[in-house]
C-alpha cells in the first residue's frame, strides 16, 4: 500500500511538471497582460501564475478528464478579477506599466480582452466565469478593442512656450 502511493505521488509530480513546463509561460504571458506590466518586470503577473499553478496542483487528483489549462486560467482569471474588484487590495492595487497598450483599459475590460481574444474563450464561457450577460461581455469587449483601436488624443504640447491667441 505505501509503495502504490509512493508510485502515485511521484506520478502526480511527474504529470503536474510536464503540464507547467508546457502551459507555465502562456499562462505567465496572459497574467502579464491582465496586470498590464512589463513583460520583464511583472512581479504581480508571476505572483497570480503562482497562485493559479498552485491551486491546480492541489485539485490536479480531481481534475479527472478535465483541460488542467483551462482550469487554471480560470482560477487566474477569477482571481484577478477579485483583486481588481477590491481596489485597495490584491491584484487590482497596483498601476499598470504606462508603456502597456492595456495600460489605457480598466481592468475588468483588460480581463475580459484578454480572454476574448488571447486565450480564444468565447462569450457565454467568459460571462458564466465572471457572472455577466452575454451581452455585456461582448459590449466591453467592443469598447475595449475600440480604445486600443483608437486611443483617446492626448493635447498636443505647446511648442516653445509660445501661445497662440484665438481667432
Amino acid at each position: 500500500m505505501r509503495q502504490r502511493q509512493v508510485f502515485q505521488g511521484a506520478r502526480r509530480a511527474r504529470e503536474f511538471e510536464a503540464f507547467v513546463a508546457g502551459a507555465a509561460g502562456r499562462l505567465l504571458h496572459a497574467a502579464t497582460l491582465l496586470t498590464a506590466e512589463a513583460p520583464d518586470d511583472n512581479p504581480r503577473a508571476r505572483r497570480l501564475l503562482t497562485l493559479a499553478l498552485a491551486h491546480t496542483y492541489a485539485c490536479w487528483d480531481r481534475l479527472r478528464g478535465e483541460d488542467p489549462y483551462d482550469h487554471a486560467r480560470q482560477y487566474l482569471a477569477s482571481r484577478f478579477a477579485r483583486g481588481a474588484w477590491h481596489q485597495y487590495g490584491g491584484f487590482g492595487r497596483g498601476r499598470p506599466h504606462p508603456g502597456s497598450p492595456l495600460a489605457l483599459l480598466a481592468p475588468q475590460e483588460r480581463l475580459i480582452l484578454v480572454l476574448r481574444l488571447y486565450e480564444g474563450v468565447g462569450e457565454e464561457q467568459t460571462a458564466a466565469l465572471l457572472g455577466l450577460p452575454t451581452e455585456r461581455v461582448r459590449a466591453i469587449c467592443d469598447r475595449a478593442t475600440a480604445t486600443l483601436l483608437h486611443p483617446p488624443r492626448s493635447p498636443a504640447p505647446a511648442v516653445g512656450g509660445a501661445k497662440v491667441a484665438p481667432s
